[in-house]
């Protein structure tokens, strides 16, 4: 039977899975909280606030300003909103509106108000089993999903057949899918690569060059790679494929040096469509933190998530320079400068 998509969030990622969904003339239950977009994109079959090249075939579109709605109504629910905006968005919600229902987080970041992932967050207030919940993550930036640009996404739970089944949903020829199990690392590593991309875009607006930031996001690759060992991530091993079998691909689940985790590291901290990497250089061009966040139109995930990982990382206990002195510049007042001079000293 058809499964029903559910997309919780307008912004510019949101806006991109729709895309996606429909283009696989999927029919859509999208929350839109304006209701004039609701009207706009109904008459003029885009979104007016983001990625406003795309167009929509509005009759798969069923569109409403109430998530509770969007979430009944649907089979499976993408959330695709900030990880500062998840609580006052779904707090009216009950655990009877999330039953039977997969769950597919979307979200790049954690939780600030509680230093926690998405997955955390669901099972604490609506009971959702870790088997309903999955996460979709890659090195994959709306504008060039909006382009057609070929992108990779991986799909990842713990049920893999369910995985493998919502992810057939997106593949498009502008989008491969990929499936892996590493439910808790996919999304650490979300969470750490946008710490990282801060710090490339400090670096950049320091007047780095680019050998200097080879290094760093090698370092910051390595770094990333003993944390998520501390959460017992499987196989982070370059070119180690020892992973588990798609069973509708076939093809083996992805190591740490695969997309998901060291590819997404890499645009993140490159691309000029990296909204961390843009809110880094503006730090390092002497911005304020304040000052560069009304600059910017969408959030800068790595700016929460600096804090949130070194509170968790208190009792890991894993070797974090890098992240560590990326939070100190946000959030302790460091000054850039003073901070990558300590970076530099520590990097091989």
């Amino acid at each position: 039977m058809r499964k029903t998509f559910g997309i919780i969030g307008s912004g510019s990622w949101a806006t991109a899975l729709t895309k996606v969904l429909t283009d696989n003339k999927q029919k859509v239950n999208w929350w839109v909280r304006n209701e004039n977009n609701i009207r706009h994109i109904t008459e003029r079959r885009h979104n007016p606030s983001y990625l406003s090249s795309v167009n929509f075939d509005v009759s798969l579109l069923q569109m409403s300003a109430n998530v509770q709605t969007v979430v009944r109504n649907s089979d499976i629910v993408v959330i695709a909103i900030p990880s500062s905006f998840v609580e006052q968005s779904l707090g009216n919600l009950k655990a009877s509106d999330w039953e039977d229902k997969k769950v597919v987080s979307a979200v790049k970041g954690i939780l600030p108000q509680k230093d926690i992932l998405l997955n955390y967050y669901l099972q604490q207030e609506f009971d959702i089993p870790l088997e309903n919940y999955f996460a979709v993550l890659g090195p994959c930036h709306a504008e060039e999903v909006a382009a057609e640009k070929l992108s990779y996404l991986t799909f990842s739970g713990v049920d893999i057949p369910m995985a493998s089944t919502i992810a057939s949903h997106f593949a498009t020829d502008y989008i491969n899918t990929i499936v892996n199990h590493d439910i808790l690392g996919v999304q650490y590593a979300a969470v750490l690569k946008n710490i990282y991309a801060v710090g490339a875009g400090i670096a950049h607006g320091l007047e780095y060059g680019d050998n200097f930031q080879s290094v760093y996001i090698a370092n910051a690759a390595d770094e990333m790679a003993g944390f998520l060992r501390s959460f017992g991530a499987e196989h982070i091993v370059v070119g180690e494929h020892a992973g588990g079998e798609d069973p509708v691909t076939h093809r083996k689940t992805p190591n740490y040096a695969a997309s998901v985790y060291l590819g997404d590291l890499l645009v993140t901290c490159y691309s000029l469509f990296s909204r961390n990497r843009t809110f880094g250089n503006m730090i390092g061009k002497g911005y304020s933190v304040k000052t560069a966040q009304l600059e910017m139109n969408m959030v800068a995930e790595g700016y929460n998530a600096a804090k949130c990982i070194y509170n968790i990382n208190r009792s890991v206990q894993a070797s974090m320079p890098i992240a560590e002195t990326v939070y100190r510049i946000l959030w302790e007042g460091v000054k850039p400068r003073e901070g990558f001079k300590k970076i530099e000293t520590v990097m091989i």
